[in-house]
């Protein structure tokens, strides 16, 4: 008889640890996984995605200047995808001259869309008044495709496209 097959002995008392992984274990290697696979996927972004939204972040940030500085001032201030000068991708129409607001896209141009706008004037109306009319405009980089949007009360900001 060996040690551990004496009955009584300390040997035979002990539990036999089951072979395998424990809880705690398998636990730790998925969330090592989720960690990893959520960088990969953050790593593995669309540049085109990435300027498009901030594009559209620092658009709805100059049409919220402009509106506040309409409201202020009391002029009627119009936003304009396309500037008559050359070297603009956009414009604004009727700030007072001591603001000066960007008239250039950060990168690439991105090519804006108006919906429902009159043929014979197709701007952004920004004010003065403080609701102006719901307005949205498509926004979009290659295949990128995004909404700005305002419901008139509201700020502008980026919205889901139908």
């Amino acid at each position: 008889m060996t040690p551990t097959s004496v009955p009584g002995s300390k040997a035979s008392r002990l539990p036999r640890r089951a072979a395998g992984f424990t809880l705690i274990e398998l636990l730790v290697v998925v969330a090592l996984i989720a960690i990893s696979s959520a960088t990969i996927m953050l790593a593995l972004r669309d540049p085109a995605e990435l300027q498009l939204q901030r594009e559209a972040q620092r658009l709805a940030a100059l049409l919220e200047a402009a509106r506040a500085e309409s409201r202020a001032s009391g002029l009627t201030v119009r936003w304009f995808p396309k500037g008559a000068k050359t070297g603009e991708d956009f414009r604004f129409e009727g700030l007072p001259r001591t603001l000066t607001l960007p008239t250039r896209w950060l990168g690439e141009p991105v090519a804006v869309q108006i919906d429902n706008a009159p043929l014979a004037n197709p701007g952004l109306t920004l004010g003065p008044e403080p609701i102006i009319p719901a307005q949205r405009l498509r926004l979009q980089l290659g295949s990128q495709q995004l909404v700005l949007a305002t419901d008139g009360l509201g700020a502008f900001d980026i919205a889901t496209a139908p």
